[in-house]
């Protein structure tokens, strides 16, 4: 008899005074420090002013969550918080005995928050006159990181669950159900961080032949080709994903993967317009690097 992994996590850490601190919520904020501390030591080498980077944090976590929430809201649940619309800004939800409870925020989705980060990155660059496409770039280096957390935080919420499995290393949401399920949350985590090591390793080892959104294009074709094909073995969010044959996710992962081969093609032609001698050798070698992310999929399909 297999031994399937049982988890039953308390995502709540602690209770004071009404107050919840999460896994989740710990995990979000304590990966974009993470990914801060990184961009500290990439501004310095781009030799960006550091007072720049304290807005591009401001900017970015009010994108990301704001982002985040609504596209979860307009996305998923268009028809609920159109009747409750004080729950998509407040992190409250009516409790059984009447009123409202604090709840934390039920719901962020990442296509969501990848919007709001770029709307936000054009406010920085506005402001800020930095080079909007650099600064995608740069963000798109640490991204990957930042959501591999943040798939960590749905693991301890076991929720995200994955579709019904017999494979050894499957786990048992016991807050969902019995059944043993393809933890799709640590998969995409798990790409995620591999992702960020290739972003990282290509950053340090190219960035000279890498420019005008290459970096930007190449991130988020990886992580929305990887959330296109995760999506099969997930479990639908919401109930009228089981009518579409594309849930909401793979439909939404489309324009990403569209738009990020299309920088990807424009910071290839522009980099070697500006530098001739660029080698088609290291132009195949970065992309036989960026199918490496994919070869973890196989042992799922």
């Amino acid at each position: 008899m297999i031994n399937y992994i049982h988890w039953n996590i308390d995502p709540v850490i602690f209770n004071l005074f009404g107050f919840s601190l999460r896994y989740y919520g710990v995990l979000f904020f304590g990966g974009l420090l993470i990914c801060i501390y990184i961009l500290n030591g990439i501004f310095k080498k781009e030799k960006i002013p550091l007072v720049y980077l304290d807005k591009l944090w401001v900017y970015g976590v009010i994108g990301i969550f704001a982002g985040a929430r609504l596209g979860h809201c307009f996305f998923y649940e268009p028809a609920y918080f159109w009747n409750h619309p004080l729950e998509i800004i407040l992190p409250i939800q009516p409790s059984l005995g009447g009123g409202y409870e604090f709840s934390g925020f039920q719901g962020l989705a990442s296509h969501g928050g990848a919007i709001g980060l770029i709307l936000a990155l054009l406010l920085y660059s506005k402001k800020t006159k930095e080079p909007i496409v650099k600064t995608l770039d740069l963000i798109a280096i640490v991204a990957p990181l930042g959501g591999g957390f943040i798939r960590i935080g749905n693991l301890m919420n076991s929720e995200i669950v994955g579709i019904p499995t017999t494979v050894p290393w499957a786990f048992v949401f016991d807050r969902v159900d019995k059944l043993p399920r393809h933890p799709a949350q640590l998969y995409e985590a798990i790409i995620y961080f591999m992702i960020f090591g290739l972003m990282f390793y290509l950053y340090q080892t190219k960035r000279e032949n890498l420019h005008n959104g290459f970096f930007f294009g190449l991130v988020i074709t990886l992580i929305f080709v990887a959330r296109f094909f995760i999506e099969l073995i997930k479990e639908k969010q919401v109930p009228f994903e089981e009518q579409m044959k594309l849930d909401m996710g793979q439909l939404l992962s489309i324009p990403f993967i569209m738009v990020g081969i299309a920088f990807i093609i424009f910071g290839l032609i522009k980099t070697k317009e500006a530098k001739p001698k660029f080698s088609q050798v290291t132009l195949v070698g970065i992309m036989t690097l960026s199918y490496l992310p994919y070869l973890s999929l196989i042992v799922l399909f």
